[in-house]
C-alpha cells in the first residue's frame, strides 16, 4: 500500500519552505511597518512635549496675555440679544419669506437704515443696533418628516419614488420643505424685537400668493355651490318620499301607485330615505369641511410663538475670546516654533 501514496521530492519540499519563508519575511515586515508608525506618532508627542516643557515660561506667559486681553474685550464690546418668531406661512408666501430675510441682511450690510426704519416703523438708532436675521426651519417630530416625505413622493412617478429613501429625503431637503419656520432677530437692543413684528407680517404679502388665495377661494365658492345645489335636490327628493309614506300609511295593502303609473313599496321606500338622509350628511360634512378650511387659512401666515419683549443674551463659543485668543496665541507660538525649526535644518541642510 505504501506504494500508492504520493511521494514528495527534495525539490518540492524546498519550495514549500521557500513559499513559507517568504510569507513569515512579509509578514515580518508588516509588523516593522507598524512598529515604525507608531514609534513616529510616539515621537511627534515626545518632540512636541518636549518643545512645551522647555519654552513653558514663554508660553505661559503668552497664554496669561492673550486670555486678559479676550476677556477685557468681552467685557467692553456691547452685548448682542437675539429672540425668536415661529411662524406658519400659507399659500406658498414662505418664498417671499426666506426672499425678504435675505434682502433685510443686505440692508444691514450695506447700512441702508433710512429702508429698515420704513419697513419695521422703527426710528433710526434702533435701525442701527440690528445685527442680523436668521430663518431656520422649525421644530418638528418624526410624524412631521414622514408627512413631508409621502406629501414629495406623492409627486414623482412610481420608479422614481421607489429610488428615494427616506434618509436621503431628509437629508436633501431645502429650507423650503418645511411648514413651519423660526425667525431669529439679533440685535445690540433688547427690547427692539416687539417692534419688527409688523414689518415682518407685512412681508407675507406677494401677488402670487394672493392669486393663490383668490384661486382657492374660488374654487371653494364653485363647490359649495355645487354642493348646496345637491342639497336642494336631496331635500326635493326627500319631500317626495315622505309624501309618498304618508300616502302609503293611508294605504291599507301598503302600497301606493303614483299617477304616473310609479308603484312604491313601504320596505323599498325606507331604505330610500336612509339613503338620501345619509348622502344629505356627507354633502353637508363636505361643506363644513369647506368652510373650516376657508377660516382656517383666511390669511397668509399664523404667528405660533410672538417675538419676546426683552431678548435673550447671545452668545456662542467664538465670542469667548477669553477663550479663543489663548488658543489662538498658543497656535501661533506653535507655528512660530515650527517654522524656526524648519529654517535651521534648511540652513544646515548639506544634500
Amino acid at each position: 500500500m505504501s506504494k500508492n501514496l504520493p511521494e514528495h521530492t527534495p525539490s518540492e519540499e524546498i519550495d514549500l519552505i521557500q513559499i513559507f519563508n517568504m510569507i513569515g519575511r512579509v509578514f515580518n515586515k508588516f509588523i516593522e511597518f507598524i512598529k515604525s508608525i507608531f514609534r513616529e506618532v510616539f515621537s511627534i508627542i515626545i518632540y512636541a512635549f518636549k518643545a512645551i516643557i522647555d519654552n513653558f515660561k514663554i508660553i505661559a506667559i503668552v497664554v496669561i496675555i492673550a486670555g486678559c486681553l479676550g476677556f477685557a474685550l468681552e467685557k467692553t464690546r456691547p452685548d448682542i440679544y437675539s429672540s425668536q418668531m415661529l411662524v406658519k406661512p400659507y399659500f406658498d408666501s414662505k418664498f417671499q419669506l426666506v426672499t425678504n430675510i435675505n434682502y433685510y441682511n443686505a440692508l444691514i450690510g450695506e447700512r441702508d437704515y433710512e429702508q429698515l426704519t420704513q419697513i419695521f416703523d422703527i426710528n433710526e438708532e434702533e435701525a442701527e443696533k440690528l445685527i442680523r436675521f436668521e430663518i431656520h426651519p422649525g421644530p418638528e417630530n418624526e410624524n412631521d418628516q414622514i408627512k413631508q416625505y409621502d406629501n414629495f413622493l406623492k409627486g414623482l412617478d412610481s420608479i422614481r419614488a421607489q429610488e428615494v429613501e427616506f434618509d436621503q429625503f431628509l437629508e436633501n431637503r431645502s429650507i423650503y420643505s418645511g411648514d413651519i419656520f423660526e425667525i431669529n432677530v439679533q440685535s445690540f437692543k433688547k427690547d427692539v424685537f416687539r417692534s419688527l413684528e409688523d414689518g415682518l407680517n407685512s412681508t407675507f404679502t406677494n401677488t402670487y400668493s394672493i392669486k393663490k388665495m383668490q384661486k382657492r377661494d374660488s374654487l371653494i365658492a364653485i363647490k359649495k355651490e355645487r354642493i348646496l345645489s345637491s342639497i336642494k335636490v336631496v331635500d326635493s327628493l326627500k319631500q317626495v318620499y315622505v309624501n309618498v309614506m304618508e300616502e302609503e300609511s293611508k294605504s291599507q295593502d301598503g302600497s301606493y301607485t303614483t299617477r304616473d303609473g310609479l308603484s312604491f313599496i313601504q320596505e323599498k321606500t325606507k331604505t330610500k330615505e336612509y339613503e338620501l338622509l345619509e348622502q344629505e350628511i356627507n354633502l353637508r360634512k363636505e361643506l363644513s369641511e369647506l368652510e373650516s378650511q376657508k377660516v382656517e387659512e383666511d390669511v397668509f401666515f399664523d404667528t405660533l410663538s410672538s417675538f419676546q419683549d426683552v431678548g435673550a443674551k447671545y452668545t456662542t463659543i467664538w465670542e469667548r475670546y477669553s477663550i479663543i485668543f489663548p488658543f489662538l496665541a498658543f497656535l501661533a507660538l506653535s507655528v512660530f516654533y515650527l517654522a524656526v525649526k524648519v529654517v535651521k535644518y534648511v540652513k544646515s541642510y548639506e544634500g
